[in-house]
């Protein structure tokens, strides 16, 4: 149990840990957007653990600033504005430190002021007077980029299907087995709490099975 300011994706890690310690073979981890972040793909990578856990937006479509004005013309290699005009040019930017993986990479598309200058669209876009003008996009990492493709394959499509049997279980728990309320204060008292309603519900459900 972590307290709610906690981010559910730091503790991954430490849940695949204790899964092997009580003797389980873990090849993959169905979760939610939390559970994608970097740190948990490069892990479950060096694990050869497969992470079905959808990317967030951000990182699937890139940290662009007006999405709405621009749009990426994949046969040019260019970004092209609402005018219809086209970028001439492509700079781009890398720190040192990030030359491995990609990450903090960033391309800027430049486009010719002129055409900016009579552009009807120019209002909240180009400033009067700017000697350039340019569109600039954040890349992001290698290991998202294989986990975009990952996510486009059929083996993630089937595999996601099954997540929303975590959900379910969540209901059964807050619904059926008290935990929709903490009954005490303190994290101890929620762990206690918490492993009470899941070992009733684990009974509960092994006795269901013996029934068949």
């Amino acid at each position: 149990m972590t307290s709610g300011e906690k981010n559910d994706g730091k503790e991954l890690q430490g849940l695949i840990e204790q899964m092997e310690e009580n003797g389980f073979e873990v090849d993959g981890v169905i979760g939610d957007m939390a559970y994608s972040e970097k740190e948990n793909l490069e892990y479950a990578e060096e694990k050869d653990i497969k992470t079905y856990c959808r990317l967030s937006k951000t990182v699937t479509h890139g940290n662009r600033l007006n999405p709405n004005k621009f749009h990426f013309n994949k046969d040019a290699g260019h970004y092209v504005c609402r005018g219809g005009h086209m970028s001439y040019k492509i700079v781009r930017k890398r720190h040192q430190k990030h030359a491995i993986d990609g990450q903090g990479s960033v391309e800027s598309y430049l486009f010719d002021v002129e055409k900016c200058k009579s552009c009807p669209f120019r209002q909240g876009c180009y400033r009067d007077g700017a000697k350039t003008k340019s569109y600039s996009v954040t890349i992001k990492a290698h290991t998202h980029q294989k986990q975009e493709a990952f996510q486009d394959t059929d083996e993630f499509r089937e595999a996601i299907k099954e997540r929303y049997k975590v959900e379910a279980k969540n209901a059964e728990l807050k619904h059926s087995y008290g935990l929709d309320r903490a009954e005490t204060s303190g994290l101890l008292g929620m762990e206690i709490h918490g492993a009470t309603a899941i070992f009733a519900s684990n009974i509960n459900r092994i006795l269901r099975i013996m029934d068949k």
